[in-house]
């Protein structure tokens, strides 16, 4: 049974619940979304997995997920990315984002969302119970694919992008050169 962290408005820990019961119930808890470009600054996306608990087959950003309780948020970061798409990248948090939404029938995401950026150049290896597809795009290209057909994107993907493409910076081949 996994658990999610519960929090206040602040970011201070409360207590803990098994993460279906939160999402059901509506409780604030800890999230982490990672936002991982590569060197020409195009964002790596993932399409969630169709039998996950909830936003099955939507694209997302690529990958999130919750610390478990007593884990290290930027340590929870690093575990779930190999974990959902078979690569590590350095990560650094760029910005936290608190959003509510209702995702399926009776599941509501209620959650202080710290997102993480970074780089990564390879191929992703991603596990099929997590992701059913991914792809490099550039944010230009996204911004209209989003604004085109919004609900083909998870909720919180669409509620964090521009914070994110606001805060990170990656190196692009251009400014590296420089």
């Amino acid at each position: 049974m996994e658990r999610v962290v519960l929090v206040d408005e602040a970011d201070r820990i409360v207590g803990a619940e098994e993460k279906v019961t939160a999402h059901l119930r509506g409780h604030l808890h800890r999230a982490f979304s990672i936002f991982v470009f590569d060197r020409d600054r195009r964002l790596l996306l993932q399409r969630r997995a169709p039998g996950k608990y909830h936003s099955g087959g939507q694209w997302s950003n690529t990958c999130c997920g919750h610390p478990r309780p007593g884990e290290a948020l930027e340590a929870a970061a690093r575990r779930r990315l190999r974990e959902e798409m078979g690569f590590e990248c350095p990560l650094a948090e760029v910005a936290t984002f608190r959003y509510t939404a209702r995702v399926g029938a009776a599941l509501v995401e209620n959650e202080l969302d710290h997102l993480f950026a970074g780089e990564f150049d390879g191929t992703p290896a991603p596990s099929p119970d997590e992701a059913a597809d991914w792809r490099w795009i550039d944010p230009g290209a996204l911004r209209g694919e989003v604004a085109a057909a919004p609900r083909r994107f998870t909720a919180w993907f669409r509620g964090s992008l521009e914070l994110v493409l606001r805060a990170a910076r990656p190196p692009t081949r251009a400014r590296a050169a420089r």
